[in-house]
Order: structure tokens, then C-alpha cells, then sequence
């Protein structure tokens, strides 16, 4: 049962963390952020990634941004994850869907993620309304629909959600600087530190046969996962205008786990080389 929840801790934490059901308890302060100009996200752009254990590939993550729109004057970018074990892993059957909807500054502004049991599917829903310092939540059953959970929470900030938080980082690599970001876990105040640095670095994966030019990031939680999460993570980041993760590892009660960029769909771009000259 322990590779069942190593992929639980890390195919979000992607994410840097993984997503879990919601509780009766609400975020109510947060901390204020800034994020960088410079860097664009593009619909259609597709990253799948392998997440191993050691020698072993336990499944994959796919992240594309599907959708960019326009709401009372602002733009909003929609994405989503799709997450995968591999068959033939024993005790292993994962298959999850996180969708998210963010703010021009990449900040959660719907979350929705749907996981696969094995004879249904379950959902839940954040829809963060922050002119009204509101926070709606909704669970259930997919199929056949039942509604478990609709509460409505306060909250005076503006919060990351398992899946937006990944845009911001990529959004921000590449700076020197740290931020606590304030997330929405268990509908409980949680934070994520994340220390940016300008320094590059040569990351090695075997998509590409040359080094890959790369910003670092690292960072930790402020809580502990009942599936072993530490709260240490680090990334590499593509030192471009795309800031694509390429490669991350993240510790947990047995071992460290690493996600590496395998695919992409991304017309005219490849990671950039390293040259330390």
C-alpha cells in the first residue's frame, strides 16, 4: 500500500501538493503577492510528465492550458491535469482530473477536482468569489449525481489551489525571491513557501540529448500529508519565456520521488541549451 500513496503525494505535488476532500473548516487571511511580467501562457500547450520511484515509473501527469477568456475586463486562464498510474502497479488504480480557472495573476479563481474509485467518480468544487469575501464549496458523487457538501466559507485574500499554484511558480521562476503563498487545503489555511532564484543551471533529462537551460526553486508546506509528505520540494524551470518545469523531486516518508518531462506539445519551442560559457 505504500506506492498507492507515494503516487497520491506526488502526482500533485507537481502542484506541490496533493489535493484532499474538504473539511468544515474555512481560510480566513492570506499574504500579499506579486508576480512578473515578462512570461506568457499559451492555449494548446501540453506537458506530460513520467513520475518514478526510484527505477520505477508508477504513471504520468498531463498539464495543458485549455482555455483563456475574458470577465469583467480581466483575463482568466483555464488548465487541467490529468493523472494516471500505470497498469500492472500493484495496489495501484489512480485516475484524477484537476481543472482550474486563475486570475490574470494567477491566482485561483475555480478549482474542481474529480477522482476515479473503483465503482464511481467523486468531485468537489472550489468557486472563489472574492469581490464578496466568499468562498463556495460543493461535494459529491458524479454518476449518479448527489450533492454531499455545499457550504460557503469567508475568506479576505486570494488563494492558490493545487493546480494554479504550478502556473505561478512557472510564471515567477527565474526571480530572486520568496513568498508564503496562501493555499486551500481542506478548506484549512495552509501556506506554501516557494524561494525563487535567478541563478542558472544545467538540468539533464532524456527527452533532449543536450543540457537544458534552468532556473531552481525550493520551498516547503507549513503542514504535514497523513500520506507522508515532508513539505520539501525543488523544480527546475526552462530560463525562458515559456517556464516550463522540466524536472522536480519531492521527499517523502520513504525516499524521494522525481517527475521529469518526458513530452510536449508546443508549436516552434524546445527547451533551451545550456551554455556556461
Amino acid at each position: 500500500m505504500k506506492n498507492k500513496y507515494l503516487i497520491l503525494v506526488f502526482f500533485l505535488p507537481i502542484l506541490f501538493y496533493a489535493f484532499q476532500p474538504a473539511k468544515a473548516k474555512f481560510l480566513d487571511d492570506g499574504y500579499p503577492l506579486s508576480f512578473s511580467l515578462g512570461k506568457s501562457l499559451h492555449v494548446g500547450e501540453e506537458f506530460r510528465y513520467i513520475v518514478s520511484y526510484s527505477f520505477i515509473d508508477l504513471g504520468e501527469v498531463i498539464i495543458k492550458v485549455t482555455g483563456k477568456n475574458i470577465k469583467n475586463g480581466k483575463y482568466f486562464y483555464n488548465a487541467v491535469a490529468l493523472i494516471d498510474s500505470y497498469s500492472g502497479i500493484p495496489f495501484v488504480d489512480l485516475h484524477q482530473v484537476y481543472e482550474t480557472s486563475m486570475t490574470e495573476e494567477y491566482f485561483s479563481d475555480f478549482f474542481r477536482g474529480i477522482i476515479q474509485h473503483k465503482e464511481y467518480k467523486t468531485f468537489t468544487e472550489y468557486d472563489f468569489k472574492y469581490a464578496d469575501s466568499k468562498v463556495f464549496v460543493k461535494k459529491g458523487k458524479v454518476k449518479p449525481y448527489e450533492l454531499w457538501t455545499d457550504t460557503t466559507g469567508h475568506i479576505d485574500k486570494k488563494y492558490q489551489d493545487g493546480l494554479s499554484i504550478l502556473y505561478y511558480a512557472r510564471m515567477n521562476s527565474g526571480q530572486n525571491k520568496s513568498v508564503n503563498l496562501p493555499c486551500m487545503v481542506n478548506e484549512d489555511k495552509v501556506f506554501t513557501k516557494i524561494n525563487f532564484y535567478s541563478k542558472i543551471e544545467p538540468v539533464e533529462i532524456d527527452a533532449v540529448d543536450y543540457e537544458i537551460n534552468c532556473v531552481r526553486l525550493d520551498g516547503h508546506t507549513d503542514f504535514v500529508s497523513v500520506f507522508g509528505l515532508t513539505g520539501n520540494f525543488e523544480g527546475w524551470f526552462t530560463n525562458d519565456e515559456v517556464s516550463v518545469p522540466v524536472l522536480a523531486k519531492l521527499n517523502v516518508i520513504i525516499g524521494s520521488v522525481t517527475l521529469e518531462l518526458v513530452e510536449w506539445k508546443k508549436e516552434g519551442w524546445m527547451p533551451p541549451k545550456y551554455n556556461d560559457e
